[in-house]
């Protein structure tokens, strides 16, 4: 009987050991394999929104066909703003960026574009080599917000690269909103670190409201600036 009931213990231990071990948040299981890039490449697990060859992953804010400019692996400004097809949440974003490498103009008017999270929340682009403007309006910075820890801006002409990571804000009880936050890396240095996002949309924004998924949106502020090598990582 002893026996017995010592076996019994035994089985029901190693089941609830299973019970547990089925419900374990993420962080207590085995990570999934990714393969990593090269030299700004996206990894395996990467949704690749434009690798130079078409434009067929956006569409104008209008709806419409985009009509931007693709050559030599690049797409250029023009007309219009762009806004992905798929809609994302919670995403760990690249995308390299160049402004004209012929100045013209200065402040806000000097290569000026912008990348919306979600259609709502700007992470300016804009040429900050040696043009002044006000500090939560430069490169780098959360529109209006934020201003970049630090401004490691290239030359004009030259490629730049952002690696952002993004939570976005979420609707909660009561109309509450649950904050997002920004954490961006402006070619390779740290210059948002983790910065709440509390669900107001940004200036020139195309859409408002807090939502769990939302399009990319790449603007048209008048000036050629470029975009290449653009892909995402679901994070949610």
């Amino acid at each position: 009987m002893k026996t017995r009931a010592i076996r019994l213990l035994r089985i029901a231990a190693a089941s609830m050991a299973l019970v547990s071990f089925a419900a374990a948040p993420a962080g207590d299981r085995e990570p999934a394999v990714v393969t990593p890039g090269t030299a700004g490449s996206p990894p395996s697990d990467a949704v690749v929104l434009f690798d130079g060859k078409d434009l067929s992953a956006w569409k104008s804010d209008d709806g419409s066909e985009p009509k931007w400019k693709l050559e030599n692996g690049h797409m250029e400004v023009r007309g219009k703003g762009l806004m992905t097809r798929q809609e994302f949440g919670a995403i760990q974003l690249h995308l390299e960026w160049a402004s004209p490498a012929e100045v013209k103009g200065d402040g806000q008017g000097r290569g000026n574009s912008g990348v919306y999270f979600q259609g709502r929340y700007e992470i300016q682009v804009l040429d900050s080599y040696q043009n002044k403007t006000y500090f939560n309006g430069q490169a780098a910075s959360f529109y209006g917000h934020n201003a970049p820890l630090v401004n490691t801006s290239r030359k004009p002409g030259e490629w730049q690269t952002y690696d952002i990571v993004f939570h976005p804000p979420k609707p909660g009880a009561e109309g509450k909103v649950q904050p997002g936050s920004f954490t961006v890396l402006h070619n390779g240095v740290l210059v948002q670190d983790h910065i709440p996002i509390q669900g107001d949309a940004s200036v020139s924004a195309k859409l408002s409201g807090a939502t769990p998924t939302g399009p990319l949106f790449l603007q048209d502020h008048g000036n050629p600036v470029r975009y290449r090598n653009i892909w995402v990582r679901k994070l949610d």
